[in-house]
């Protein structure tokens, strides 16, 4: 028997979780197959082949799909029948997919046919792994699904790789599918009967997408306090509002967190003040923000709860149930458990942007930002500071607002009106995971703009938290003394914000581990 590798995910089937689709996208560690989860499969591939060998009438497997799943197929044309499906499924259009996304995808197939549910190869399976442990990974277009019967046009150019043909990349370089294969010592498969199925019809696609969305979004959110904290020292916010008296009668969680997290980080902060001292209570972009921001704390917990709940589902069809002696054609593949939740993923991010981008107008805004200079700069006029900073957050928080529409609520018939109602999760994925990176960028400008307006107050004035957080930004980010191209800051400072343990030991903070882990 190998070796085991600690840093492996053992791929089970049923206990996959956020966080190992994140280590296996992202950092590349490597996937190993479950010995229980082998046995399954090879359990019902047995039982599939006893089905033709008794000819019987299977959507799938002897049957042709969709609108055809009343013609016959003989088992001698089950191979070829297999074949044609993912080529003329292969219908994707548009930019490929990430290839973090498309590592995540291979292994949410994986942990999906390790159920045992869908009659594949245990062979077949293990090809998959072998690509994702040896970088083989298959150009998948973004565009194309309708998120039932699953992923089929997405998943079809993964499965292309597999038998040899559609492309890869390897190292980065685009090559042929057969080629990947062959520079990673590998070969392609013939599929046999049920197996083309198996491996397109599912939500993997959707639910990669939102995983890494989600896993984001998570993090976005402990940002936004981050930002918030600092905000809200740059303006002299009135520390009342984040007093726990006020949020123990209002005990939502994630509210309950923020205006903990904030707390926190201006511990220690002569730039705060109360209530009366300069004001009776701050606009709602400060004094509200443990309510805002908790509010996408919740919902996020429980997207990331349905998502791994998603992540451990079989999502084939049919379903082939060996124990009971019986295949069940239902519809596990539709994708609407997961646009719903794409779709308020979607609202949670745009709405953490949304608020910054209140903060970020009235740290520039001479009639609001207690006397800071005007749009942060010291020579008004000639230099205009951070003035089209703000108009970038905001293009960005009005382009969030359009990405923001539910895709869920649209459908359209496919297939001869056969599949009459389709998720569109897809879709909403691929918005949701878009405004978190718009979303991202507008905290970095909300950090820039606090950071320099800080620079005027005083920066040893501030909490410890703070102190902590205005240190790492001036590490990345200088003030702005004369007028210059911010948008390399922008950039530089969201991607580290998405850096890993960046937070770590910043605050005690709730996390989102019942969920993910």
């Amino acid at each position: 028997m190998p070796e085991k590798n600690s840093n492996a995910v053992v791929v089970q089937g049923h206990s996959l979780t956020l966080a190992e689709v994140v280590r296996v996208a992202r950092y590349h560690h490597p996937v190993e197959l479950g010995e229980e989860s082998c046995r399954r499969v090879e359990q019902t591939r047995r039982y599939v082949e006893r089905l033709l060998l008794e000819k019987k009438v299977v959507y799938g497997l002897t049957t042709g799909f969709g609108k055809f799943s009343d013609t016959y197929i003989s088992p001698e044309d089950t191979q070829l029948l297999q074949l044609n499906l993912i080529r003329s499924h292969s219908c994707g259009t548009g930019a490929p997919l990430p290839e973090e996304t498309v590592r995540a995808i291979l292994l949410l197939r994986i942990n999906a046919l390790s159920l045992g549910y869908s009659g594949i190869r245990p062979e077949v399976i293990r090809l998959m792994a072998d690509m994702l442990n040896q970088g083989v990974i298959p150009v998948i277009p973004e565009k194309g699904s309708l998120g039932a019967s699953g992923d089929l046009a997405p998943l079809s150019h993964m499965a292309l790789v597999l038998i040899g043909e559609g492309e890869a990349y390897v190292q980065g370089t685009r090559l042929p599918g057969a080629e990947a294969l062959a520079q990673a010592g590998l070969a392609p498969i013939v599929l046999e009967a049920k197996e083309g199925l198996a491996l397109i019809n599912g939500t993997q696609v959707m639910t990669a997408v939102g995983a890494l969305a989600c896993w984001d979004a998570m993090n976005l959110a402990d940002w936004a306090d981050c930002t918030a904290a600092l905000t809200c020292e740059a303006l002299l916010a009135v520390w009342d509002a984040f007093d726990p008296a006020a949020h123990a009668v209002r005990p939502h969680k994630g509210q309950q967190q923020s205006a903990g997290n904030i707390r926190h980080l201006t511990a220690g902060s002569t730039l705060m003040t109360h209530q009366g001292e300069k004001r009776v209570q701050d606009a709602y972009s400060l004094r509200c923000a443990p309510q805002v921001h908790g509010a996408s704390r919740d919902a996020l917990a429980y997207i990331a709860g349905r998502l791994t709940t998603e992540l451990n589902s079989a999502t084939d069809n049919p379903l082939i149930f060996t124990e009971l002696g019986r295949v069940i054609s239902g519809g596990n593949f539709h994708g609407q458990p997961v646009a719903l939740p794409m779709d308020h993923l979607a609202v949670c991010a745009a709405e953490l942007a949304s608020i910054a981008e209140r903060r970020i107008e009235r740290l520039v805004n001479p009639q609001l930002n207690e006397g800071l200079p005007p749009f942060l700069t010291g020579n008004g006029g000639l230099q205009s500071g951070f003035m089209i900073a703000q108009y970038t957050a905001a293009a960005l928080v009005s382009e969030n607002k359009a990405l923001a529409h539910p895709a869920s609520v649209d459908s359209i018939p496919s297939s001869g009106n056969q599949e009459d109602h389709v998720s569109m999760g897809t879709i909403a994925a691929r918005k949701a995971s878009e405004i978190v990176d718009n979303a991202y960028t507008v905290l970095a400008i909300e950090l820039l703009c606090a950071a320099q307006a800080l620079d005027y107050r005083g920066p040893q004035q501030l909490g410890r938290g703070t102190k902590w957080l205005y240190d790492r930004c001036r590490e990345l980010a200088a003030p702005v003394n004369e007028d210059r191209v911010l948008s390399g800051d922008f950039a530089t400072v969201a991607q580290w914000m998405k850096q890993p343990g960046v937070l770590d030991g910043l605050f005690a903070k709730v996390t989102f581990d019942s969920c993910v882990e």
